[in-house]
């Protein structure tokens, strides 16, 4: 551990020598401008200062880590286990309803797709032409010609 600690300090001391001649040399440049612009500057390295403070905070633990007689730790909703099948019920819930909904799409798709078929099949049958003459080679010509004199 302490061997981690002893090749990051050179990074870290490297970093944040290489920040305050940053900062210093953005300091320097402040000095001529308007107080304006100076004051908007100082707003803004608070905001950044306070977001970095906000990200470099602990994060929260998710779930408190129970440790059990043999020396094992593992994840558990604290004091409240609650019994195996309850839980295991809760968390398929979610999944249930998402397969049900997959299925009502998929019925839903089945039965649009079935009724542009029918439509499409119901407007060769009552059209002019008889469904023959569409598998004609001479009818693409013929619509062809049909298109260019409208």
């Amino acid at each position: 551990m302490n061997t981690v600690r002893a090749t990051n300090a050179p990074t870290e001391a490297a970093a944040e020598r290489y920040a305050l001649r940053v900062a210093a040399r953005l300091s320097r440049g402040t000095e001529d401008l308007p107080y304006d612009i100076s004051e908007r500057l100082r707003a803004s390295r608070m905001q950044a200062l306070a977001r970095r403070k906000r990200a470099a905070a602990p994060a929260r633990v998710a779930a408190p880590v129970v440790v059990s007689v043999g020396h094992t730790a593992a994840l558990g909703r604290g004091g409240d286990q609650g019994s195996g099948w309850s839980n295991a019920l809760v968390s398929a819930v979610p999944l249930m309803a998402l397969v049900v909904g997959l299925v009502v799409i998929n019925s839903a798709q089945d039965e649009n797709s079935a009724n542009d078929l029918a439509e499409v099949d119901a407007a060769l049958l009552t059209d002019d032409l008889p469904p023959a003459a569409y598998a004609d080679p001479g009818f693409v010509q013929f619509l062809k010609t049909s298109a260019r004199a409208n």
